[in-house]
């Protein structure tokens, strides 16, 4: 999974600092409030020495967001879902393709049976 997608970023569009929490929250799909608070809680719960210097190091180390990286909030919501469970976005897709073939084919199966010169040519070609 080398996608540009798939990376984690800073996103400055969203930032308070330096888009560390903003970013952690678009890669997760979580809202970033709750990403801030989390961090706020870790900080103040004597985890101080971590987490500062932890958020120092990955604003300098993690790029920037790019600017168009998704066309809407459909193609943004799809790739976090690849980014949490890459196997039941799988079968997601898998189930929404199974389910284009049946109408596909419901949609087939009803041309073929009310048009009956297309049958007969059908049934000649055999």
């Amino acid at each position: 999974m080398n996608s540009p997608r798939t990376t984690l970023y800073r996103d400055k569009h969203n930032a308070k600092l330096m888009g560390v929490c903003s970013g952690i929250a678009d890669y997760t799909g979580t809202d970033v409030l709750w990403v801030r608070l989390g961090l706020m809680i870790l900080t103040f719960a004597g985890m101080a020495g971590i987490t500062i210097p932890a958020y120092f190091i990955a604003g300098l180390l993690l790029n920037k967001k790019p600017p168009h990286l998704y066309v809407d909030q459909e193609e943004q919501k799809y790739w976090q879902g690849v980014r949490q469970s890459p196997q039941r976005t799988a079968r997601e897709i898998r189930a929404k393709f199974r389910d284009v073939d049946r109408r596909l084919a419901a949609v087939e199966t009803h041309y073929v049976s009310s048009n009956k010169s297309l049958t007969a040519e059908i049934e000649r070609l055999r």
